[in-house]
């Protein structure tokens, strides 16, 4: 067996975490393990998934709404590229969503109906490794190690999703998000321990529901994955987040909408082919303080090419 094909299938070491943007694009506060993991230099990926939510408004948790039973049809299509800088690794995420939305909900103590269709926002996100990822050739990374990882990311949410002012549900947000975050990978055998951290800021709404101008305080999150790496690419996860923070103001007025919230999560990855590979996640919530909370799963087909593959 060559060390190209020893490098596919030893731990699903290009199997990049695109697909868990599938479930960012569905909700903004998302569960993605291997987010700084390792690969060869110039090998490029691309996604197609579907995602479903059910309950709250995932993409929104601080929305005026109460007994939210929504259902969320999202399709993803997106891109990754590895590439290197400065001697490490570093990478950059497209996403564009496409979801439809459908349900009720209660608001100013009536219950209320929605539905919508069109554009979500779309997702620019990099990442780079600073220490214990360095940029490889795939013969290099066949050889390669993981120990401790430590990387940092930037994510931008453009409001590119469709958006109605006179309703309260939509599917974009009609204002930009930026995310920044640290994080690091710690491989102990075939097990790995991943932990991040990050913070969510929000521009301003000027045409929110009812005329009126929504600002959002930023939402602090942390997330903590355990991996476990089977033989011939397969991998598991078990994920948790906890995100606090977010209030919302309409009109300079503060809302009674603070978030604390907790979610676990469970991710399976399956290698295909040498090319391809098929993921399923899934995560629910524990705790929800406005009580907004909702269950979301992820099937999504990711597909690797360049890098001397």
């Amino acid at each position: 067996m060559n060390a190209r094909l020893r490098c596919l299938l030893r731990s699903g070491c290009v199997a990049l975490p695109l697909f868990l943007l599938a479930d960012r694009a569905a909700w903004a506060q998302s569960m993605e393990p291997r987010n700084y993991s390792n690969a060869p230099q110039g090998m490029n990926f691309a996604i197609v998934g579907l995602a479903r939510s059910e309950g709250g408004v995932g993409f929104d948790p601080a929305l005026p709404v109460k007994n939210p039973d929504l259902e969320v049809w999202t399709s993803i299509l997106g891109y990754a590229r590895i590439f290197e800088l400065a001697g490490q690794t570093a990478r950059v995420d497209l996403v564009l969503p496409y979801a439809r939305l459908s349900g009720t909900a209660d608001y100013a103590g009536a219950s209320v109906s929605r539905e919508q269709q069109g554009l979500g926002d779309a997702i620019v996100r990099t990442s780079y490794n600073l220490y214990g990822s360095p940029a490889l050739s795939l013969p290099e990374f066949s050889a390669f190690r993981p120990d401790l990882i430590v990387g940092v990311s930037l994510e931008v949410v453009a409001p590119t999703g469709a958006y109605e002012p006179s309703k309260v549900v939509n599917l974009g947000g009609h204002r930009w998000v930026v995310k920044p975050e640290i994080g690091l990978s710690k491989t102990l055998g075939p097990f790995v321990l991943e932990l991040a951290g990050g913070v969510t800021f929000y521009t301003t709404n000027p045409d929110y529901f009812g005329g009126v101008e929504r600002k959002q305080d930023p939402l602090y999150s942390t997330q903590a994955h355990l991996v476990y790496n089977f033989a011939a690419a397969t991998w598991v996860s078990l994920s948790a987040t906890y995100f606090q923070g977010g209030r919302t103001y309409l009109d300079g007025k503060a809302s009674n909408d603070l978030q604390e919230n907790w979610r676990l999560g469970a991710t399976v990855a399956l290698p295909l082919s040498r090319y391809q590979s098929l993921k399923l996640a899934v995560s629910d919530g524990v705790y929800a303080r406005t009580g907004n909370n909702m269950s979301l799963v992820v099937l999504a087909l990711q597909t690797r090419w360049g890098g001397g593959l």
